[in-house]
């Protein structure tokens, strides 16, 4: 089922069972942050634009009681917005604007306290850290990377491609595509700057790898890493503050032969299972079993039915997946077995232009 943009739910109708935030590319001043509601027994699937104006918001989140929104504007100069966030009505209200002291901003994250906005900057190198105080931000840390590898194209510099933080709350890793290296901070809120390297600086994956994006297993022991250029998946431990390998998967089948580019990595609601995406040539979904010991036991590769996955979302309940199509401009639904944890098309898909990431929302 094909469903244009125009086909949003009016108001009046069943509220749908989920929203997502949307990130997106832009290229006119009617495109912005864009809110998704699905509703599948239904067959409702629909997008509205909220935040008219802001230019590529590529990352978007909110906060835990969905009052605020952030989002990064990914150009040259780089900038981070804060929205005052109505569930009611759905609407957003620019609050404040501020550089991000770095080219193309592409990750945001909460400290889990909610006290602080760490801003990853691709082509800058580095990473920016404000105070989050009632809508507005204060900068108050960058922290600015150096370093390449073997990749001559995409590793000349360092690039900051993600900043998650450890479920303690009280470590950040930071992954830098371009050193292929995983940096380790310690994060202490009541210092007046916020993180300092831990006593693992980094932790150096192999060369031509690409750290991109990371997910940490709740019980915090395992780290699943998107290793973007050579498309796989690598399971590592933390321990007493140290990362430590234990095994690289391949996302692509051995017979494949193609462009790959891995995109996305996400931990089940249960931690039972992990799922990646890869973009190139593949434009695939892989889904792993997460065993105890943290290794991953293969479920399937199947087609993200479309071109370009960028970025994929679950639902909180874990029974629904959606992936955002870049360059086929297009958000695609599957289902999702709770005890397989393996995924099924349905027949729902939404056309939108360059949706590139989707952030669950209660309700």
């Amino acid at each position: 089922m094909l469903i244009s943009c125009d086909e949003t739910p009016q108001e009046g109708t069943l509220k749908p069972t989920y929203t997502f935030l949307l990130g997106a590319y832009t290229d006119n001043l009617d495109q912005g942050i864009g809110l998704l509601s699905f509703n599948f027994e239904e067959g409702i699937l629909g997008i509205s634009t909220i935040a008219k104006g802001v230019n590529n918001p590529s990352f978007v989140i909110a906060t835990r009681a969905q009052d605020w929104v952030f989002a990064v504007e990914e150009t040259n100069e780089g900038k981070v917005k804060v929205f005052a966030f109505d569930r009611i009505k759905n609407t957003l209200t620019l609050t404040d604007e501020q550089p991000s002291l770095g080219a193309h901003p592409c990750y945001l994250a909460l400290s889990p306290d909610e006290k602080y906005l760490v801003v990853g900057n691709y082509s800058g190198g580095n990473f920016t850290v404000y105070q989050v105080n009632n809508g507005k931000l204060t900068q108050v840390q960058t922290v600015q990377h150096e370093g390449s590898s073997i990749n001559l194209s995409r590793q000349a510099q360092s690039h900051v491609h993600s900043t998650v933080f450890h479920p303690d709350g009280k470590h950040l890793f930071v992954c830098d595509l371009g050193s292929d290296k995983i940096f380790s901070y310690q994060y202490r809120p009541d210092f007046a700057v916020p993180f300092q390297a831990s006593t693992q600086v980094y932790f150096e994956v192999e060369a031509g790898e690409g750290p991109r994006h990371m997910a940490i297993h709740p019980n915090g022991k395992y780290l699943y890493l998107v290793h973007e250029l050579s498309a796989a998946i690598g399971a590592y431990t933390f321990q007493n503050n140290q990362i430590q390998h234990i095994e690289t998967y391949a996302l692509t089948d051995p017979a494949f032969v193609g462009v790959v580019s891995a995109a996305e990595v996400k931990i089940s609601p249960d931690a039972k299972f992990l799922y990646v995406s890869n973009r190139g040539e593949a434009n695939e979904l892989t889904s792993y079993k997460i065993k105890d010991d943290g290794t991953l036991e293969l479920l399937e590769r199947i087609s993200t039915e479309g071109i370009t996955p960028r970025n994929f979302s679950l639902t909180k309940d874990g029974k629904y997946l959606l992936v955002a199509h870049q360059d086929s401009e297009d958000i695609q639904v599957f289902e999702r077995s709770i005890t397989t944890g393996k995924l099924t098309k349905v027949d729902l898909l939404i056309s939108t232009y360059k949706p590139v990431y989707l952030f669950p929302l209660d309700g």
